[in-house]
């Protein structure tokens, strides 16, 4: 594995940097010796504020520096009630799903002043782990309340951590038809993927979602958007998004604080997504490198970090062999290649065949020490091969008695030391032409894999040229449109000037043109707002111009404005509603004669004492008795009598028939006299109610109540129509008309 760090964007070499390593030193990455410059590969996090932590805290661990730059807040929602209330009765549900992290803590949050122990017996769903571990801050976890997810360990997970992955997995769990005629609530974000609530009800249960948390688009610090403009101008980073609202939330602030050559870099800067669906979301606005990782801080780094090692790959210096040591060190370590040291040529093999090659620039070096330990094996070869013949065609000596048997015996040890020496070079050779295949074998290996990444940087430059060619086409078509927004610019820019040259007749025609419509206005429905914001409006536009006939109609517009600003406000819906309730009320006054009279009956006071009247009056009994007892006949005959006086004989005359025709005649005046007031025509209007007030005087009972009231309710119409006629805009109008004239 290599180390993340690289030379400098300037050009300079690592070994010419006086500048020291300051990243964190582990195990698993060594720092790189003094001497070497370093800058971090950073990596911008878009996760929500206060929840990239851990994350953080992992990426620094293996010498890569976050970045936070927030693309998603979360806020509370703005009414809680219907979280609340599906809380307080989980009773009600066989099944609760919770689709983030974030649902899951604003919905304990809200469940808290509920209760402080969720149901053991209530199933709950969430879609990936980092929602189990969040499940687990809130004390719900397995064995004591069931927990559904995706199914997945450290080693192995799915590739998807999604809602079709749930589903599958509460179908594995509860039964294809555990869902039917069962109620589910769904706690989530404002929105979403329905996907899951509409496959829930199509098994046959009964969906209800409701929002814990409402995502809004933050605005990132200032010193956020200075790290990006420095990334973009060409320091090595990637972006990791989380979420394709992210993605989105991306594409609409660069398009507000980026400028049109960092917006490019953007399209251009590495993407890690933790699902395809985010990837897709992300190639559709534009971005052209994405990663998937997978689901999980994990997975992430490690994509992260398999994104900031290719950047070292072509330094030398920095390339590690398997057993810890670098593969400059292992070029330069000596190599002792002697026909009578096999051990050491055994190690220089095994030393070759471990140390780390790269994809392409290695094949020279092996080549050198496949070559070097094939001469090696030759040398001990041949250095074992002369010994023997040498003794063979040596002449034997004449044996003679003892010294002869002693001669024998050598010659025996002799040959069989040549034997020796014979078998051990044999196995020698065997085993080295057996390290030389394996060595063939890996380097062919590594000669295929260095193919393949030369074959996809082909295909990638290729991609670069169709682009490049694209984007020549797309400047070509843009230089097109500059060329023809320049020649409409000139048009325009032309007859600018020849209308400039008649400016104040346009200004003083719109001018006449606004208060013509204006007086109309006025006189059809008195808005005297309306003609006053006209008035206002020609005003500000003459202001502009230095004519002396426009200095003459601001004159006449001040004049007019005066005028409405002095004039009588009248309350023409009051008016219209008081001759609305006359209307209402003529079909039910009584005729001249037509009153009722009430049954009569003879009336007569109490009869006096006579003794005390005629004590008090000094007369004789007789005789007041006889008077109280002719006042008594007097009362009594006047009770059955009663006189009323009509001044119109032929009211009398007036049959039922013509009684209706009566009250009909009355109504339409009354409609007109309506009808003259809404269009401010104060003769009619006036006209109109006198010749009403004049039947209801002739052909009504004047000493009825309802009679009176309907003649009163006409006097009061009479009387506020004198505040009907209205000001015109006669002089602004005619110092319009004047200036024509003289033009």
């Amino acid at each position: 594995m290599t180390s993340p760090w690289q030379p400098r964007r300037d050009g300079t070499p690592a070994s010419a940097q006086p500048d020291e390593w300051v990243g964190p030193v582990d195990s698993a990455h060594p720092a790189p010796s003094a001497g070497h410059a370093v800058e971090p590969f950073t990596v911008v996090i878009t996760r929500p504020a206060g929840q990239s932590d851990t994350l953080a805290t992992l990426l620094r661990a293996r010498a890569l520096a976050p970045l936070d730059f927030p693309l998603i807040a979360i806020a509370p929602v703005r009414d809680g009630a219907p979280l609340r209330e599906a809380l307080g009765a989980l009773d009600r549900y066989a099944l609760v799903v919770f689709v983030s992290p974030n649902a899951i803590d604003r919905a304990f949050d809200c469940y808290s002043a509920i209760s402080s122990i969720w149901p053991h017996a209530l199933p709950i769903g969430v879609v990936g782990p980092a929602s189990v571990a969040a499940l687990a801050r809130h004390g719900v976890t397995a064995p004591d309340h069931r927990v559904i997810s995706p199914a997945g360990t450290a080693d192995e997970e799915p590739a998807r951590f999604d809602s079709e992955s749930l589903y599958a997995a509460l179908e594995k769990t509860l039964g294809e038809n555990a869902f039917a005629g069962k109620r589910v609530l769904i706690v989530r974000g404002d929105g979403g993927r329905e996907w899951l609530a509409d496959r829930l009800r199509e098994a046959g249960a009964e969906v209800e979602t409701v929002a814990a948390y409402r995502r809004i688009v933050p605005e990132p610090p200032i010193g956020a958007w200075t790290a990006v403009h420095r990334l973009l101008e060409g320091a090595p980073h990637a972006w990791l998004v989380t979420s394709s609202e992210g993605v989105r939330n991306l594409d609409e602030l660069a398009r507000e604080h980026l400028t049109a050559g960092e917006i490019v870099e953007l399209r251009h800067a590495h993407l890690v997504a933790p699902h395809p669906r985010i990837a897709e979301t992300a190639r559709s606005l534009g971005f052209d490198r994405i990663t998937v990782s997978g689901a999980g801080d994990e997975r992430i780094v490690d994509t992260l970090l398999g994104l900031a090692l290719p950047r070292s790959s072509s330094q030398p210096a920095a390339s590690v062999s398997p057993d810890g040591s670098s593969a400059a060190q292992s070029a330069a370590q000596p190599v002792q290649n002697t026909p009578a040291s096999p051990p050491a040529q055994s190690r220089m093999t095994d030393q070759n065949d471990s140390s780390h090659v790269p994809n392409s620039g290695a094949t020279p070096a092996s080549a050198v020490t496949q070559s070097a330990a094939a001469s090696s094996s030759t040398s001990s070869a041949s250095a074992s091969a002369r010994p023997a013949s040498s003794y063979a065609s040596a002449p034997p000596p004449t044996p003679s008695g003892s010294s002869a048997r002693r001669s024998g015996a050598g010659s025996a040890i002799l040959w069989l030391v040549v034997v020796l020496i014979a078998a051990g070079a044999g196995a020698g050779g065997y085993a080295l032409n057996r390290k030389l295949d394996r060595m063939d074998a890996a380097l062919a290996q590594r000669q295929q894999a260095a193919d393949q990444q030369t074959a996809a940087l082909r295909a990638r430059a290729d991609q670069a040229v169709t682009s490049a060619q694209q984007i020549d086409k797309q400047m070509s078509q843009l230089e097109g449109k500059i060329a023809d927004a320049q020649t409409s610019q000139q048009a325009l820019a032309q007859q600018y000037a020849d209308l400039a040259k008649n400016r104040d007749d346009w200004t003083l025609a719109e001018v006449g043109q606004m208060l013509s419509s204006a007086s109309e206005q006025l006189q059809l429905t008195g808005n005297t707002q309306l003609a006053l914001f006209a008035l206002q409006s020609a005003d500000t536009r003459l202001a502009a111009s230095d004519s002396p006939q426009a200095l003459a109609v601001r004159k006449a517009i001040a004049q007019d404005t005066d005028k409405l600003k002095a004039a009588p406000s009248t309350d023409l819906a009051g008016l219209a509603i008081k001759l609305d309730t006359a209307l209402a009320a003529i079909d039910t006054l009584p005729l001249a004669g037509e009153a009722l009279v009430a049954h009569t009956k003879p009336e007569a006071a109490t009869p006096a004492d006579v003794a005390k009247t005629a004590a008090a009056t000094g007369q004789p009994r007789w005789k007041a008795w006889l008077d109280t007892f002719a006042s008594g006949i007097g009362q009594q005959i006047a009770s059955l009598v009663q006189v009323r006086r009509i001044d119109n004989a032929d009211a009398m005359l007036a049959s039922p028939d013509q009684g209706y025709f009566v009250r009909e005649n009355v109504k339409l005046r009354l409609l007109s006299a309506r009808l003259s007031l809404l269009s401010r025509n104060e003769t009619t209007l006036k006209s109109d109610l006198a010749a009403a007030d004049a039947a209801l005087a002739r052909y009504f009972d004047s000493a009825s109540k309802e009679t009176q009231n309907v003649r009163d309710l006409l006097k009061q119409v009479d009387a506020g129509s004198a505040a009907v006629a209205l000001p015109t805009l006669d002089e602004s109008l005619k110092a319009i008309q004047q200036y024509k004239s003289r033009g």
